[in-house]
């Protein structure tokens, strides 16, 4: 009686339920399963993208109003979005979504300063993630 230990590589493209009603790429389990996510340094001057999964591009139509483009659409506009800003803490910075404008493949956010008045601003190290189908 001899004891074999086996080591093997499953490589797979798709991984499925049996129903095939839903599937993920290993690339999607191994970033977290949200259909796409973005870290962003608003107040940098060029090159603003810190790091991403499924975004495409990101637009700065006007100061604190970023134009949020994936790579593979949503199946519908209507996923969840987290997002967050950090950096320096004395800012008294804030973010908001404009939810009025998501669509299946982008979603507008807002970057604002809540310093004295709500003014739109291009703040750093911005953090958003979508979630949803």
């Amino acid at each position: 009686y001899y004891r074999y230990k086996l080591m093997s590589t499953l490589k797979v493209n798709t991984i499925q339920n049996t129903s095939a009603a839903h599937s993920s790429t290993p690339e999607q389990i191994a970033k977290g399963r949200a259909k796409a996510w973005l870290k962003f340094d608003a107040s940098a001057s060029s090159s603003f993208i810190l790091d991403s999964f499924n975004i495409s591009s990101v637009s700065n139509p006007s100061s604190g109003v970023f134009q949020v483009n994936f790579t593979t659409a949503f199946a519908n506009a209507n996923y969840a979005v987290a997002a967050c800003v950090s950096g320096n803490p004395s800012s008294n910075r804030g973010i908001a979504l404009v939810e009025d404008t998501a669509t299946t493949s982008s979603c507008r956010i807002n970057t604002f300063s809540t310093s004295e008045n709500i003014n739109a601003e291009n703040t750093d190290e911005n953090s958003v993630v979508f979630f949803g189908d």
